[in-house]
């Protein structure tokens, strides 16, 4: 756990009906007592840009919010977020950054810098399914994270596309989905509109958006390990 880890954001708003996870490799090392580790795989987004520091990015703060939740844990997340890469770069590293630390737990934060620079759709779809594919292979529960509400990325000619490619990718490979868009329209229905997360470069999430962004996870991956082993989870 981090010391001196700022405090969560306590102004959040509701995340909305956020699909719980299916973790079976995480909770089954939680229930046999083992440490649980986590690789947190992305670029910018992840490495914490914009934010005060990095105990403010999200991966510190889901951490944290982690092991304050399931007291008897012991959950630690790596963050390999490298800013300006995407699928390909990301891929390239799998090995090295996140297989040879043999987490239970992926969360590859993707798609947000293949959509600004206009990349081939059909490209990002077949990289991401083939890291999927490594990451299922060697044991690990996955979580793919598309991209936030910025005026950055709105305006980007791809970035629908790239939403819809990561709904597909996690529906043929039954992944899990969770949706920075779709947390974003939620807060946005609550009232608070997407420039309260947003900080000032119009592209990367502020030390709100990232500690509001971890507490929803937080909350999903929670509900997902205090479920009895025997019990299957499934999407709502």
């Amino acid at each position: 756990m981090l010391a001196h880890a700022p405090a969560l954001c306590e102004t959040c708003p509701p995340s909305g009906d956020l699909p719980i996870p299916l973790l079976p490799h995480t909770r089954s090392a939680l229930a046999t007592n083992q440490p649980l580790l986590a690789v947190a795989l992305g670029s910018s987004s992840t490495r914490g840009w914009m934010a005060t520091d990095i105990a403010h990015s999200y991966p510190a703060l889901l951490q944290r919010a982690l092991n304050d939740a399931l007291t008897k844990a012991d959950f630690a997340i790596v963050n390999r977020g490298i800013g300006g890469q995407d699928a390909p770069e990301e891929l390239a590293r799998l090995d090295a950054d996140v297989l040879a630390v043999h987490p239970q737990l992926v969360i590859w934060q993707v798609g947000a810098n293949g959509a600004v620079r206009d990349e081939s759709p059909k490209v990002f779809r077949h990289l991401v399914e083939e890291g999927i594919a490594k990451l299922k292979a060697a044991g690990a529960d996955i979580i793919l994270m598309d991209n936030q509400r910025s005026p950055r990325i709105l305006a980007a000619p791809e970035h629908a596309v790239m939403d819809q490619a990561m709904r597909d990718i996690a529906e043929e490979t039954g992944v899990n989905l969770f949706s920075r868009g779709t947390l974003m329209d939620h807060w946005a229905a609550a009232g608070v509109p997407y420039d309260e997360f947003i900080a000032v470069d119009g592209f990367h999430m502020n030390n709100r958006g990232y500690a509001c962004l971890a507490q929803a996870m937080a909350d999903i991956i929670t509900a997902a390990l205090k479920q009895p082993i025997g019990q299957q989870l499934k999407h709502p």
